[in-house]
């Protein structure tokens, strides 16, 4: 962060209630390059088809043009490429693919806004977060349940809420804390750019594009207000017991550690979330009892369990005769990574060993880095046995000649998959 941006962020974390009124100016040339920079230059390319080595080959140009543009007004937002990539449940998650340049300007407008909500996001959000990721809200959970304050579970999920967000209503969120014309202009223009898929261009009022630099951020705005100030200011001051909500973008759950609690919000929770344009989905939105098991209790599970950022949450007893709070990897997410190894497999079966196997390892070990949990242990070792199964089966396809699996072992020491370990440490920290 620059240090005008820092100043920023200190005025903003001072005056809670401060307006901003003049931010735009702080997306400067020297701004614009760091974008540059972050960017990923393997991404998928927008409707101009521009990478980032062919940006970057005349970059102080490029970027000094687009600031130009950006300060007089002429900036245009090119329309938005679709993607449709297959969800686990069945149905199609539609990506927004921005041409390289609106991605740049994107990641601006998210390190400006940044700094103002920063200062506001309250601790129960951890999603697209500095500082803050996944394995951190995890920890928010087993620290509530250590102390017994998650005995009844709200187990939410947000249908489509992505492609359900209203333009005009956080556009009024935006402007509680920040009046910038300018700014506010180039938001708008990412929000309400066309769509194109195939050569149909569409548009609409609401919706953020899934994919988008920007998007994550005005998410967290979005359910700042929708969710975490009212659950945090209005609904747990009226309870009668301790209660917690743990966020990640539009995935959260709410502990509760009384029952009558827990239902008087599972009932009023969708109006709320109808109030602001947003609809819980009815199957995967339940009321669950969450309660620790009694000591004498000598095996089994909890009495319930749920699904949280890819993983199930439940009881278990450890080897000392205690009750944990633990996860394990979803079923559904075994399946989804054997299945993509398996079709990395298959489709680059031609390629030299060696490249095949740099392939599984970064697959692999982007595995294990998430789901490589303590307690998580006999999932990862599933996924790398399924893995090692996999690329045997394809090595094999690629010669008539049958190959013994001592063959294999010979190869495995030669090129050694990632070994599945723990590298993150939830329970005991």
């Amino acid at each position: 962060m620059s240090p005008e941006l820092a100043k920023v962020a200190e005025r903003a974390k001072r005056e809670p209630s401060a307006t901003f009124h003049s931010l735009a100016h702080h997306i400067t040339p020297e701004l614009l390059e760091r974008c540059y920079h972050r960017q990923r230059a393997d991404a998928a390319t927008g409707v101009d088809g521009v990478t980032k080595e062919a940006y970057g080959q005349r970059l102080r140009e490029n970027v000094l043009e687009l600031h130009g543009r950006l300060r007089d007004k002429r900036y245009r937002h090119q329309p938005i490429r679709r993607v449709n990539i297959p969800k686990e449940s069945g149905g199609i998650r539609p990506l927004g693919v921005s041409a390289f340049e609106d991605k740049m300007v994107q990641d601006a407008i998210r390190e400006v806004l940044s700094a103002v909500y920063e200062q506001d996001f309250r601790e129960c959000s951890y999603g697209f977060r500095p500082g803050r990721g996944a394995h951190d809200a995890i920890r928010a959970l087993d620290g509530t349940a250590k102390w017994d304050r998650a005995n009844w579970i709200v187990e939410a999920d947000i249908r489509k809420f992505f492609d359900t967000v209203p333009h005009r209503r956080l556009m009024e969120m935006i402007r509680e804390r920040v009046r910038d014309g300018a700014l506010e202009r180039l938001v708008g223009k990412c929000l309400c750019v066309g769509v194109l898929e195939g050569e149909e261009l569409s548009s609409s009022d609401i919706g953020t594009p899934q994919g988008s630099v920007l998007s994550p951020l005005l998410a967290n705005i979005y359910l700042h207000y929708t969710l975490d100030v009212w659950f945090e200011d209005v609904v747990k001051p009226r309870l009668r017991g301790r209660a917690k909500l743990v966020r990640y973008a539009d995935d959260f759950v709410m502990c509760f550690e009384r029952e009558d609690d827990a239902r008087r919000v599972f009932a009023v929770l969708p109006k709320r979330m109808e109030a602001f344009g947003l609809a819980l989905h009815p199957d995967k939105t339940r009321l669950i009892p969450f309660t620790r098991p009694a000591p004498e209790r000598t095996s089994g599970k909890g009495p319930g369990a749920f699904d949280f950022l890819g993983f199930t949450m439940y009881w278990k007893r450890t080897r000392g005769k205690v009750w944990q709070f633990s996860c394990q990897t979803r079923t559904s997410r075994i399946s989804r990574a054997v299945q993509r190894i398996g079709e990395f497999c298959r489709r680059n079966r031609h390629m030299p060993v060696r490249d095949q196997h740099a392939g599984l390892c970064r697959r692999l070990q982007g595995h294990f880095n998430y789901f490589g949990v303590n307690g998580n242990t006999a999932a990862i070792r599933q996924v790398y046995w399924q893995a090692t199964q996999r690329w045997v089966k394809w090595l094999r396809r690629r010669s008539q000649r049958y190959r013994p699996w001592e063959h294999f072992k010979q190869l495995l020491k030669r090129f050694p998959l990632p070994s599945p370990r723990i590298c993150v440490r939830i329970w005991g920290v």
